[in-house]
C-alpha cells in the first residue's frame, strides 16, 4: 500500500491506543491490516485495545514476523466481570501490558449516552461500574487489582472513570507500587477533565493521553483546545495516540499524523509532539 505523506512524517511512532477487528463494533481493519499500516508508515509498535476483548493473545499472534512491538491488554467492562481481579490476573499472566479501568460500561459512559454493548443487545443487564469515591463497595477488589498490576510492572489506564475516581485511584495505585500510570484521554467527553486538573495529576506521576479521535469526533473540541491542554499539562507528561480504527476515520497512522500536524499548526513544538507519540508512550508500555 502506498505510504501517505502524513504517515511518512511520523515514522518511529508507537501508538498505544488503537482498535482493530474482530470487535463488537465495525473496524477499518483487522489486527494484521492495522500492523501492516504501521509497518508501512515506519511505526515501531502499538497497543491493541478492545472494549470487550482481551487482546494480549491477539497482539502476540500478529507481532510474529511483523518487526513491530505489539502489545495487548484488558478492559474491565461487563464481559470481564467489571472490577474483577481474576480477569486482571489472567490477562497479566498472558502478557497484557495495559489494564484499563471500565470504559464502555463505566457509569460515566451510560450517563453521557455513549455506546455500550447492552445497547445493541437489549437482553443483557444494564450494568455499570464505578470505584471510590463513587462506589466504595469495590475498594478491596481495586486494591487487589493494583497489587497485581504493580507485580507485573504493567500500565494502569484510567478508562472512562470520572475525574473524582481518577483523583482517588492514582494515589492509591502509587501506594500499591504501580509506577506506570496513564490517564485515558482525560479531556474527552468522559471524563471531561479540565487542563488544570489533568496537570495536577500529571505532576503526581501520571501521563495524560490526547487522541486523534478527539480531534476528529469530540463535540466542541478542536486543535486549539487540544493544544491548550497539551501546553498546560506539559510535553513530558503527554502521550499522543490515535484511538482510531473506526471505519469512518483515516487509517490509524494517518489519524495520528493529522493530530500531530494540527497541534503543530497551533504553534506547539513538532519535535516535542513527536516524542509524545514515540519515545514517551513506548517507554510507558514496553517492559524493561
Amino acid at each position: 500500500m502506498r505510504r501517505t505523506p502524513g504517515a511518512a512524517r511520523v515514522s518511529g511512532v508507537f501508538d498505544l491506543h488503537v482498535h482493530a477487528a474482530p470487535d463488537v463494533w465495525a473496524r477499518r481493519g483487522d489486527d494484521a491490516q492495522i500492523v501492516r499500516w504501521y509497518a508501512e508508515a515506519g511505526f515501531t509498535g502499538c497497543v491493541l485495545k478492545g472494549h470487550y476483548d482481551a487482546t494480549a493473545g491477539r497482539a502476540h499472534a500478529v507481532a510474529a514476523g511483523s518487526g513491530l512491538a505489539v502489545y495487548g491488554g484488558q478492559v474491565l467492562n461487563q464481559h470481564a466481570g467489571g472490577i474483577n481481579p481474576a480477569a486482571v490476573a489472567a490477562a497479566l499472566d498472558m502478557g497484557a501490558r495495559v489494564i484499563w479501568m471500565p470504559t464502555a460500561d463505566a457509569h460515566t459512559q451510560a450517563a453521557a449516552g455513549l455506546p455500550r454493548l447492552c445497547c445493541q443487545h437489549t437482553d443483557l443487564a444494564d450494568t455499570t461500574y464505578a470505584i471510590p469515591p463513587v462506589d466504595w463497595s469495590v475498594v478491596a477488589e481495586v486494591g487487589q487489582i493494583l497489587r497485581l498490576i504493580a507485580e507485573a510492572d504493567a500500565v494502569l489506564a484510567t478508562g472512562h472513570l470520572s475525574t473524582a475516581e481518577v483523583t482517588w485511584l492514582l494515589p492509591a495505585a502509587r501506594r500499591a507500587g504501580v509506577s506506570r500510570l496513564l490517564m485515558t484521554h482525560p479531556s474527552y467527553t468522559v471524563p471531561a477533565m479540565s487542563p488544570a486538573e489533568a496537570a495536577e495529576l500529571a505532576q503526581q506521576g501520571a501521563y495524560a493521553e490526547v487522541t486523534a479521535y478527539q480531534l476528529l469526533h469530540q463535540p466542541d473540541c478542536d486543535a486549539a483546545r487540544l493544544a491548550r491542554f497539551v501546553a498546560e499539562v506539559g510535553y513530558p507528561r503527554i502521550v499522543l495516540s490515535s484511538d482510531a480504527g473506526q471505519p469512518e476515520n483515516p487509517t490509524p497512522p494517518e489519524a495520528l499524523a493529522r493530530l500531530i500536524d494540527a497541534l503543530a499548526a497551533e504553534g506547539l513544538d513538532r519535535s516535542a509532539l513527536l516524542a509524545c507519540a514515540s519515545d514517551i508512550p513506548e517507554r510507558l508500555v514496553v517492559p524493561k
